[in-house]
């Protein structure tokens, strides 16, 4: 070999090495600082496709049918009263019935007024000649107030949180008498981490909800808030919100615009305070409301968070409720005046109860009328200037026939009323393979008429691939977020929770995390932990519906995320 030829192949193999260093260099240097998760992101699309190629996907022609045009009937969807247990029973024939929120009226720390209210019944107490007693249903004060307006069930007595729901019933028309604005006290807050409280302060001066409010909307603040449907803290944000935007009309313009700015940067907003909770363990939230005696009783929650009251207080007033006779009404008294007792009081105390009683309530009583218009303000502007488009996937296999499957279909006829009309929806189906019944389209009366023809249609046979059918909407979501990037993804799972066939959790995990898609899931007679297992990947909800009170859950679920 000559000189020059050797010169020319040294040559060509120096380029090729520099060319190698180069092209390792730029792909390590390409993915340098980015975690794991943003990496994959750039493969997620693939993957997904990959892994959809594998499926059995059958596109149905979808069936119209015929829309019910009644208001939603929440007597109707309520389940049986016996639903929700009796913590403490009468002990006599001569007693009354109270409904009691959940934080008093359970076990341990949430029992006060269990141990309260058996005191009572032992102590034989006389009155008008007879022994009295009381029983006391533990039922959050939401849902009481649901039973208690649509008139499917009014007990003699009720005790919630606060006094909004009081006015609430009170707006509705049922006959209502305040017998007690106090039983025990206790105050909501805004609990945040100790180092975005002092950001806050640093920045602000002071943190109340005003200025929580700003910081939202100025996106300094992730928090959320419960249900102000069903939760009594939520209610009371939502109102105490939209009062620092406008105290002399909540309901006007400034203060609806207000709301809409802060709610769109609103990352979260939960149907139980345990999901909230679980979403700030997680990270996903600098802040979140709770109740001070629930703070006060989670050791977890104080060394790390601050605890900042607001709105009306909830110091558990107690009404007489419909036409209660006399001698009813002075057990209830009666009552009343046994609570106050220093020893009763001491307990509370002891529960978590009964602090920062220094802090007076920032609001004036608001009428039921305005709390019922905040609630649809709620609903309409909960989801700012974002659409949401769902998937429904419904859980078609052999072990669906029958029961469940007739609940799953009641649940989504009644469900689909709470769905907003600016909202899109799709639905797939799965047994052993996977049906697109109803491709994604705007939430309008032909395509309400075509969910509900589909829903209709539903049949239950062979077997059951889940994720499969999780796999599938993740592709119609992609889809459709490539032509609307603006819209807000969520999937909802129907099933019993028993997959027996197609891909694992462990083989679509890393997408469901990458995309950020919350998976509601809904089980009928379930393995609820297999459910609960997708819902918490991205902080879902994942509901127990049994047959008794699935339609209700339902709603409320689609209530507060569509």
């Amino acid at each position: 070999m000559t000189k020059k030829s050797k010169f020319f192949l040294l040559s060509v193999m120096l380029v090729v090495l520099v060319f190698g260093i180069v092209y390792i260099g730029v792909n390590l240097t390409s993915n340098f600082g980015k975690t794991d998760k943003e990496v994959s992101v750039e493969d997620a699309g693939e993957r997904l496709n990959k892994l959809y190629s594998k499926i059995s996907v059958t596109t149905e022609t979808p069936v119209k049918g015929q829309i019910d045009l009644n208001p939603i009937d929440v007597a109707e969807s309520l389940p049986d009263i016996s639903k929700f247990p009796i913590t403490v029973d009468n002990t006599s024939d001569y007693y009354v019935e109270i409904f009691s929120s959940t934080e008093k009226s359970g076990t341990g720390v949430d029992g006060w007024l269990t141990d309260v209210a058996t005191e009572f019944n032992k102590a034989n107490i006389d009155i008008n000649g007879k022994t009295a007693s009381v029983q006391i249903r533990n039922i959050a004060s939401g849902t009481a107030t649901d039973y208690i307006k649509s008139g499917k069930y009014v007990p003699d007595a009720f005790t919630p949180s606060n006094e909004l729901w009081g006015e609430m019933v009170k707006a509705s028309g049922v006959n209502i008498q305040l017998v007690s604005n106090r039983l025990v006290g206790n105050v909501p807050g805004i609990v945040m981490s100790k180092v975005k409280y002092d950001a806050l302060i640093d920045t602000y001066g002071s943190v109340n909800v005003k200025t929580v409010t700003e910081a939202i909307a100025n996106n300094e603040l992730s928090m959320g808030y419960t249900d102000p449907f069903a939760s009594s803290t939520g209610l009371n944000f939502l109102v105490t919100a939209l009062n620092t935007f406008d105290s002399s009309n909540i309901l006007g313009d400034q203060a609806v615009q207000g709301f809409e700015k802060f709610q769109a940067n609103v990352p979260f907003i939960a149907s139980t305070t345990l999901q909230m909770r679980d979403a700030a363990k997680s990270g996903m939230l600098d802040g979140f409301v709770l109740e001070y005696q629930t703070f006060a009783n989670a050791a977890d929650l104080k060394d790390a968070y601050v605890f900042t009251p607001f709105g009306v207080r909830h110091d558990s007033p107690l009404y007489a409720l419909g036409d209660v006779p006399t001698d009813k009404l002075d057990i209830i008294q009666k009552f009343a005046e046994f609570v106050e007792q220093e020893k009763y009081q001491k307990s509370a105390t002891e529960k978590g109860f009964n602090h920062l009683d220094e802090y007076k309530s920032e609001l004036a009583v608001v009428e039921g009328s305005l709390l019922s218009s905040a609630q649809k303000v709620w609903k309409e502007k909960k989801n700012g200037s974002k659409p949401i488009t769902a998937v429904f996937v419904t859980d078609v296999s052999g072990s669906m026939a029958g029961e469940p499957l007739n609940r799953l279909k009641e649940s989504l006829l009644s469900g689909q009323k709470y769905l907003g009309k600016d909202n899109s929806i799709g639905l797939v189906s799965y047994s052993s393979g996977v049906s697109i019944n109803l491709p994604i389209g705007k939430y309008d009366t032909n395509q309400q008429s075509m969910f509900v023809g589909t829903v209709n249609s539903l049949q239950a046979s062979g077997g059951t691939a889940t994720f499969d059918g999780i796999i599938v909407a993740l592709k119609m979501l992609q889809d459709e977020l490539a032509l609307h990037p603006d819209v807000k993804p969520i999937i909802f799972v129907l099933s019993d929770g028993e997959t027996n066939e197609g891909f694992s959790l462990k083989d679509i995990k890393g997408l469901i995390e990458t995309y950020k898609i919350p998976i509601y899931t809904i089980g009928y007679n379930a393995n609820i932990e297999a459910l609960q297992s997708i819902s918490s990947i991205n902080e879902a909800a994942s509901i127990n519906a049994d047959t008794d009170d699935v339609v209700y859950k339902i709603g409320n679920l689609f209530n507060v995320q569509m």
